[in-house]
């Protein structure tokens, strides 16, 4: 069963402010830490986080881990953050050290258990395997049992299958072993320090030390320690969930709003209550179902396992059948019989086909590899290749997360080339504190210096997700004022009031819909002159034009359309 969707969380619609209680409810209202943390004023606007306690919500430090964590009852990704607040029995203040310390005996430490298996036994386990007895069985006779008649042992038989033998085991060891790393990998990937609220004051702790109520802090470029519901949120939160979700984009988060462990903060700075902690937390799910895969027996080992035992039955058959013959009707000598029995067991089996095919195996584990594909058993991938449809909820999971401009492929609707599109794009860009398309934008320039090259930027309005659009007013290098936006394809065009005909909407909307149809996004530009120089005045009005940009294997368009300001 996969963990529930990251995206599919409740909106608070609430920004610039904490929630839960000891929230303070006034206008310009402090944020609760602003003795220690720099932070703007939080402003109360929504009445539900004044809300009385639920009587309902029981006392969660009373309840096992599993009832806590059973969504049917509990979920604390969606419930009221004062319910969270008090199913928790925490408050804005954070937990104190020996509270803490309780819960770190119940709930276990923030990390995930990655369970050791023994190399020397992980390795005979390669030896553990029906084709495999016949081959020892083989060796025993081969050492063992094959004396007598003035000869010694068959040494060359033996070892020749043992070197069989060991060539499968340590193949399929060093494969494995190295493909068990994977969920080490996903590990170390996890916060290593968290900034949390304890005994009233801020403190830095381990990221393992966190437990459901903590109350943490995160800003730009912090991984997230573990699960949380956002206390408050300081200016725009973008929060990048492309490790769970594929998505290449940030996330913006409000508070109310729920964040996972092993995200990236991209922009602003928050607070967040802890409501999963370890394999509790979305991450960790997703973690433990890698090292959970492969732990059943697949489709090539069950075939292998059918074949193994049919040869052993064969084989069993025939050797009963030839000693009665040998010995009991023609009177064989001892080492003539056992000669014959040796080369029945080496012959009756195909000897070699378990190094052949953890070879092959382990060639296809090393391409997939240097892809960056996670194969935690080698046996996996005959798997995979037996897969005749593969179904996937996100695009984005399937592409490289890399936003790239498609320069020949730019469509102009007015007399700006392909050229002066991607540069006023590049306008309407930050050059720092960079979003994702940002980055793409300003680094498909020939230098990303251009972007702000010969222009004086006046005024710049970073994204606003109720408006959808970025805006810079700059002076050019001959003093005239000039705006440039960019944003969703249709909020720009809306924008437009010059030289826009029915005929120019047709064909861009035509675009954007069979750039969509093809799974791709869209992304606007628009461009204004303001004769007055005033950066408060409206300007003359504007003319459009068509860039595409893909995402990985997926497109963007960018259009560039002409507006006026409002």
């Amino acid at each position: 069963m996969e963990p529930n969707d990251p995206n599919n969380n409740e909106k608070a619609h609430v920004a610039d402010q904490p929630v839960g209680p000891n929230t303070p409810v006034a206008p310009n209202a402090a944020a609760p830490d602003a003795a220690t943390k720099e932070s703007v004023p939080a402003q109360a606007t929504d009445e539900s986080n004044t809300k009385p306690a639920n009587n309902d919500v029981p006392n969660g430090m009373s309840l096992t881990v599993e009832e806590l964590y059973d969504k049917d009852k509990h979920d604390l990704s969606t419930m009221e953050p004062g319910d969270v607040f008090q199913l928790l029995q925490t408050s804005t203040d954070g937990l104190t050290s020996e509270e803490a310390a309780r819960r770190i005996e119940k709930f276990g430490h923030n990390r995930l258990e990655h369970k050791e298996v023994n190399p020397i036994l992980q390795f005979l386990g390669f030896m553990w395997n029906p084709l495999s007895w016949v081959m020892e069985a083989a060796a025993i006779v081969a050492i063992a049992v094959s004396n007598g008649g003035g000869r010694p042992p068959d040494w060359e038989d033996f070892v020749g299958i043992v070197l069989l033998l060991l060539a499968n085991s340590v193949i399929g060891f060093m494969e494995e072993r190295q493909a068990g790393n994977a969920v080490k990998a996903l590990m170390a990937s996890l916060a290593p320090e968290a900034k949390v609220k304890r005994d009233g004051a801020w403190k830095t702790v381990e990221a393992a030390e966190l437990v459901p109520g903590d109350v943490i802090s995160v800003k730009l470029g912090d991984v997230i320690p573990a699960d949380g519901r956002l206390v408050a949120a300081h200016g725009e939160v973008s929060i990048d969930q492309a490790a769970l979700t594929g998505e290449s984009l940030p996330v913006t988060k409000e508070a109310g709003d729920e964040i996972f462990s092993g995200s990236t903060c991209k922009q602003g700075e928050a607070e967040a209550i802890v409501i999963g902690t370890g394999l509790n937390t979305f991450f960790g799910r997703a973690a433990k179902l890698v090292g959970d895969a492969g732990d059943e027996m697949g489709h090539l080992q069950t075939i292998l396992a059918k074949i193994g035992n049919f040869c052993i039955c064969t084989i069993g058959i025939f050797l009963i059948v030839v000693v009665i013959v040998q010995y009991a009707a023609f009177r064989y000598p001892y080492r003539t019989g056992i000669d014959n029995v040796l080369v029945l067991l080496i012959g009756g089996i195909p000897i070699a086909m378990p190094t052949v095919l953890s070879v092959t195996l382990a060639i296809g584990a090393k391409q997939l590899a240097e892809h960056k594909a996670i194969v935690t058993r080698i046996t996996a991938i005959e798997e995979m290749a037996a897969v005749t449809i593969l179904c996937s909820d996100k695009t984005g999971t399937l592409t490289l997360n890399k936003l790239i401009v498609d320069k020949p492929t730019i469509k102009t609707y007015s007399d700006y080339t392909g050229e002066d599109v991607i540069l006023l794009s590049a306008y309407a860009s930050r050059t720092e504190n960079q979003d994702a398309i940002d980055f793409c934008i300003v680094n498909s320039l020939p230098n990303p210096q251009l972007a702000r090259e010969g222009i004086e930027e006046l005024e710049f309005k970073p994204f606003n997700p109720v408006i959808k659009r970025t805006q810079i007013t700059y002076k050019d290098k001959d003093g005239v004022v000039r705006r440039v936006t960019k944003g969703m394809s249709h909020t720009i065009l809306d924008l437009c009031s010059r030289d826009k005909t029915e005929e120019q909407i047709k064909a861009l909307n035509d675009d954007v819909d069979e750039y969509a149809r093809r799974g791709l996004r869209a992304l606007a530009v628009a461009v204004d002159e303001i004769p007055s120089g005033n950066i408060e005045d409206e300007g003359k009005g504007f003319k459009s034009l068509l860039n595409p940009v893909f995402l990985s294997l997926l497109k963007l368009l960018l259009d560039l359309v002409k507006f006026s300001n409002v």
